[in-house]
């Protein structure tokens, strides 16, 4: 190619066959820019055809003028995560325009003469500092994707509900207090997502918007939920975290089609029955809460996965928790349980339980029944035993035990070959510490031990202990990257042969009878100092794979 006809500060990259089509070019700041060229007019006679322009990154204060050499061909056009504080006349010239990304940038407003850009489809002008948008918006009438979060906009004008070919609006963490009357018109919407504003009601005409999917109001500052909602028919998910909602209306049963919803962080203390009336929903969050028991139609919904209850004041879970054959994950922590009840063991689809910092004494039997479960955390109870049945849990790989008051674990621990954690001190330093097996004093059955028998309950409030930051979650999603560990207890008679003896330390085990403590770092009295040589029962570690 000529040096003529080559813009300037633009390398262009041409296929060696004339007749094929160049995919992409290099500016002299390094950037790659996505284009769809023809070769120069020097071998056919065409100027070069620029669709795709990406000056993301770039440092840039001002939009850079070779832009404007494609103002007939450029279709999409990214300038994000720039310096750039206005937006030049010229380039609202570029007419064939369907995507203009200008996030994270330093913008104040947006210029009327964006009414230019008749084939814009999507705009991003997300964080910057834009306080709204021109009336004459309304000339794009063939916008579908505005992201306009993070921005001072405190109102929609009213020619933006003119813009009927949206599908989806972003106007999260904005200072919107209310939506233009007629919003409604806005019927092709399916998504519309409105966190953290201060809208406090919602208009009537918004149960036009019969193909919206996704509506985002979390953290806003509703009391009541919007009664407009339940006309929402095809809504599939809903947030409405963060408000002041005190009660959840029979209302919201009408929802047939919805998937998600999130009522976390609000004041609600009862919650209708008439919920059972979402029959395809898959996650309900409750968190954080005033909720002082569930309704028993809460058994109704056959499609959940995903339970949340944690932080609220609940004395009890409903018997027909044990109807949700499909729920994956039970988060009740932080509430005033006493006991769980026998119907948890039906919930044989669960792989993470949580019932942390609660009062609960025991744990029923039929919890083996979940033998599905992966992770499960009971810390800061008032557990002064544990089933046997627990043992066929054999999935587990994170248990938390840690704030209870165990006097031992019962030797059926001992199938739990998956076991990569069990947290049984708040303090422990270790997700492993190896157990002994003892024979009860009084019923004389094998059980499991060490030094940190009998749990003594933490009376100090303030004690910041690793395991308060324990995620169940997290854990799981690592578990490629953790240690398991099989348990190997050797009977007595191999504990007498005389191959592999180590020195050990005698010590008194809980019950008063002569035991052997694996850990080195416990303070023995002088009547314990003597050796003995003995097989430890002990952990084969290994990496899981």
């Amino acid at each position: 190619m000529c040096t003529s006809c080559r813009p300037p500060e633009i390398n262009l990259i041409i296929s060696p066959f004339l007749n094929s089509t160049v995919q992409c070019l290099e500016m002299t700041t390094k950037r790659k820019l996505i284009g769809r060229l023809v070769p120069c007019r020097c071998f056919r006679g065409e100027e070069e055809v620029i669709s795709v322009l990406d000056y993301s990154h770039c440092s840039l204060q001002q939009v850079p003028k070779e832009i404007f050499s494609f103002e007939r061909t450029l279709e999409e056009l990214y300038l994000d995560a720039n310096q750039i504080e206005e937006l030049p006349k010229q380039l609202f010239n570029c007419q064939a325009l369907k995507k203009l990304s200008m996030p994270d940038n330093d913008l104040s407003n947006l210029p009327t003469t964006i009414a230019s850009l008749v084939n814009l489809k999507e705009l991003d002008i997300s964080k910057n500092g834009i306080q709204e948008f021109p009336d004459n918006i309304k000339c794009c009438k063939g916008l579908s994707v505005v992201e306009a979060s993070v921005n001072p906009i405190t109102k929609l004008p009213d020619g933006f509900t003119q813009l009927l070919n949206l599908t989806q609006l972003f106007l999260n963490d904005a200072f919107l207090e209310y939506l233009p009357a007629n919003f409604g018109r806005l019927s092709k919407l399916r998504i519309l997502e409105l966190r953290e504003n201060h809208l406090k009601t919602m208009p009537k005409s918004i149960h036009r918007l019969t193909q919206l999917e996704r509506l985002d109001l979390g953290s806003n500052e509703f009391s009541d939920l919007p009664e407009v909602l339940e006309q929402i028919h095809n809504l599939k998910e809903l947030w409405l975290d963060n408000n002041s909602l005190q009660s959840i209306p029979g209302s919201i049963g009408k929802l047939r089609q919805l998937r998600y919803l999130d009522l976390a962080k609000n004041r609600i203390e009862t919650l209708d029955t008439e919920i059972s009336g979402c029959e395809a929903l898959e996650d309900l969050l409750l968190s954080s809460n005033m909720l002082q028991h569930l309704p028993d139609s809460i058994g109704m919904l056959k499609k959940l996965t995903t339970l949340k209850v944690d932080d609220n004041q609940l004395t009890s879970l409903p018997n027909t928790i044990g109807s949700l054959s499909l729920l994956e994950e039970l988060d009740c922590s932080c509430n005033e349980l006493e006991c769980l009840p026998p119907t948890i063991g039906y919930l044989h689809s669960l792989r993470t339980f949580a019932a942390d910092e609660n009062f609960l004494s025991e744990l029923p039997r039929e919890i083996g029944n979940c033998k599905n479960v992966t992770v499960m955390s009971l810390r800061s109870n008032k557990l002064e035993f544990l089933p046997d049945e627990i043992g066929q849990m054999t999935k587990l790989r994170v248990l938390n035990l840690s704030d209870n008051r165990l006097k031992n674990l019962p030797f059926t621990f001992t199938k739990l070959k998956d076991l990569a954690a069990l947290w049984l001190s708040d303090n422990q330093s270790k997700a492993l510490i190896p157990l002994q097996t003892e024979a009860h004093p009084e019923t004389k059955q094998k059980v499991l031990t060490n030094y940190m028998f009998p749990q003594q309950p933490r009376h100090d409030e303030d004690y910041q202990s690793d395991s308060d930051s324990f995620n169940p979650t997290l854990w799981e999603e690592q578990r490629q990257q953790r240690m398991t560990v099989a348990f190997d207890f050797e009977d007595k008679k191999e504990e007498e042969d005389n191959s592999g003896k180590v020195k050990v330390k005698k010590r008194k085990n809980m019950f008063g009878e002569t035991g052997l403590s694996s850990a080195p770092n416990v303070l023995l009295s002088q009547s314990d100092t003597k050796y003995v040589h003995a097989h430890l029962s002990h952990f084969h570690l290994c990496r899981w794979r």
